[in-house]
């Protein structure tokens, strides 16, 4: 059977790498002592896929990883033991059944919700928070997008889905997603090219709120097209269920 499993990363574990993080899940399935399935094969390992990656010095309470198992207990059961075994920083918020024939979190993610707050002592917070909409309805908003091979100037305005001031914070919904993918990062950049600032990377923190699929034109959070299971699924139900 196959679960989506919604998660959160807090605390100092902001600083963890995504590698970092798979390894720590595989771990943490063994500690829990869970039937995750493996992969066939000379080098078999755990049936994993994480959705987004989240960078480094970000939180979220919005994150997603697809696990195989051979069979599995209720929702409630699975999310008692995994947190028994996570170290202070990660929590697990849902487990969900989803259909064997879904496509994979990462492959599937379109889109994500963050929260920018501002760290004292950088920027004149007003400025960004009355200039949040006149900057979200420019007809273009120009950055250079640097990659590992090669720099050049991107519009970000369409991958730019929503953005406004929360209560002294700034919410914005950007496109996330394998195909493409816009970081919130880039955007305060653009923000503060647009206000006349020299970028400070380190004057704002990220957190990420939800993360989105699309559906039938609509976007979800990954985890609606799962199912709470109310008692334990043995393997013999599994068996069935192929």
């Amino acid at each position: 059977m196959k679960a989506r499993i919604k998660w959160s990363k807090t605390g100092v574990l902001k600083f963890i790498g995504h590698l970092d993080v798979q390894r720590y899940f595989h771990k943490a399935m063994m500690r829990a002592e869970l039937p995750v399935s493996f992969s066939k094969g000379m080098s078999p390992h755990q049936i994993m896929s994480f959705a987004a990656p989240l960078g480094i010095g970000m939180t979220s309470e919005g994150e997603y990883v697809d696990v195989s198992f051979d069979w599995c207990y209720s929702s409630q059961e699975m999310l008692d033991r995994m947190n028994a075994v996570m170290n202070e920083g990660i929590s697990v918020l849902e487990f969900k059944q989803i259909d064997e024939k879904e496509k994979n979190c990462m492959a599937v993610t379109a889109a994500a919700d963050y929260l920018v707050d501002f760290r004292k002592g950088y920027y004149y917070t007003d400025a960004f928070l009355k200039r949040t909409e006149p900057f979200y309805f420019q007809e273009q908003i120009p950055i250079l997008k640097k990659t590992k091979r090669s720099e050049k100037e991107v519009d970000i305005s369409p991958m730019i889905l929503a953005i406004r001031e929360q209560d002294e914070q700034i919410f914005m919904r950007l496109v996330t997603g394998s195909a493409e993918n816009l970081k919130p990062q880039l955007v305060m950049e653009a923000f503060c090219n647009y206000l006349g600032y020299d970028y400070d990377p380190f004057a704002f923190q990220y957190h990420r709120l939800e993360t989105y699929l699309k559906k039938d034109g609509e976007l979800l959070p990954l985890g609606a097209v799962g199912r709470d299971v109310p008692a334990a699924i043995l393997p013999d139900d599994v068996e069935r269920n192929v």
